[in-house]
């Protein structure tokens, strides 16, 4: 059975981080009478916060302090010129390290704090202290690289506690993200190595540029001793709850099923909602409950229930904490118990079973289905 509490980690210090405003991820334009704030901003997480604190799952979370990650525990993924390349930037006042990815005087603390408290949670579920953890951070983290930020990822939480696990003993770590942009950055870390699954379900969007040369596609399968342990589940523009819930079932299940992980981590993005502006792949509060539930099973039936939940992306920021809510909902073994406060887009079911047809068909020589 899922979970009966969720362990969540927290530490006000994510707030400190600062992206500004300008045209949306762009600078700020003198065409504008108002800039928009970044999308990666401190209300989007906040909002977060308070859904759960004062939702129908409030009695069944158990919340902990974060704290900041030190210098050799992101050595652990991160080369050490990138680390304070980093802290340099911020010191002088803060910038872009990519066309999308900004870092302001304040932070560094941030930052630190939101790749300790996903090693917080991490320890806990390593230790037996908690069966499942949740750290609610800030920025996302599964777009940057050992030595490259992208996306408003600056350090990669899944894999710093993909490795973390992976020091503690455990032999075989599985990484599950559905944000819905491609997990490159995770991706990245793990391409060389079978010890770490890594299963991204995301939009078909392709490389975006020189930070982000990873498609994304099915034929990027590992490298190495990884080959076929990375699994590129792209799926087309507005996929829905059905595709997602159908390719968790027919191909993620199976595949980590096989692979029988002793350690799940999962990155919990938003961003694949119907309504936000960065994604809009049509998933709604009862699909993120289907995948929360989804994963859940798994990890109970597969490695003791041990299971730590990364917040990712989600940008609308009233309809990403409901969507949150929902996924821990199913976490928690729950159906979603608040109503959808926006209306509902039907599935577009035509393109469901071809699509999960062809990547069965490609991932077939790796796999069992």
């Amino acid at each position: 059975m899922p979970a009966s509490q969720l362990d969540v980690f927290w530490d006000e210090r994510v707030l400190n981080h600062e992206t500004g405003e300008g045209i949306w991820e762009a600078s700020a334009s003198p065409l504008l009478w108002e800039q928009e704030l970044h999308p990666e901003n401190s209300i989007r997480i906040r909002n977060m916060k308070h859904v759960l604190e004062h939702g129908p799952i409030a009695d069944a979370l158990v919340w902990h302090d974060g704290r900041l990650a030190e210098i050799p525990e992101l050595e652990t993924i991160h080369h050490s010129e990138y680390i304070a390349q980093i802290a340099e930037l911020c010191a002088a006042g803060g910038g872009r390290l990519t066309s999308t990815t900004v870092v302001g005087p304040n932070s560094w603390e941030g930052l630190l704090a939101a790749a300790g408290t996903c090693l917080a949670a991490a320890d806990a579920v390593i230790s037996g202290e908690a069966q499942a953890a949740f750290a609610l951070v800030r920025p996302p983290g599964h777009h940057a690289q050992p030595k490259q930020a992208d996306g408003y990822c600056v350090f990669s939480h899944a894999a710093l506690v993909a490795q973390r696990a992976r020091n503690a003993g455990f032999a075989r770590i599985a990484v599950v993200d559905w944000d819905v942009h491609h997990g490159n950055g995770t991706q990245e870390c793990f391409y060389a190595q079978s010890e770490v699954l890594t299963v991204s379900f995301h939009m078909d969007h392709g490389s975006w540029g020189p930070t982000h040369l990873q498609t994304g596609a099915v034929d990027e399968l590992g490298c190495g001793d990884g080959m076929g342990f990375n699994i590129n589940i792209a799926m087309p523009l507005g996929a829905g709850d059905k595709f997602y819930t159908t390719a968790f079932a027919e191909i993620a299940g199976p595949i980590l099923r096989e692979f029988a992980p002793d350690f799940i981590v999962c990155g919990v993005g938003q961003d694949a909602s119907a309504y936000d502006p960065n994604g809009r792949h049509n998933v709604t509060m009862a699909g993120f409950n289907r995948l929360g539930l989804q994963v859940a099973e798994l990890a109970d039936e597969l490695c003791a229930g041990r299971l730590v939940l990364i917040q990712e992306g989600g940008y609308a920021r009233s309809y990403a904490a409901y969507c949150l809510h929902a996924t821990l909902e199913g976490i928690l073994g729950r159906h979603s118990q608040l109503p959808d406060p926006i209306a509902y887009v039907p599935d577009d079911t035509e393109r469901v079973d071809p699509t999960i047809s062809h990547l069965k068909k490609h991932y077939a020589p790796y796999w069992k289905f």
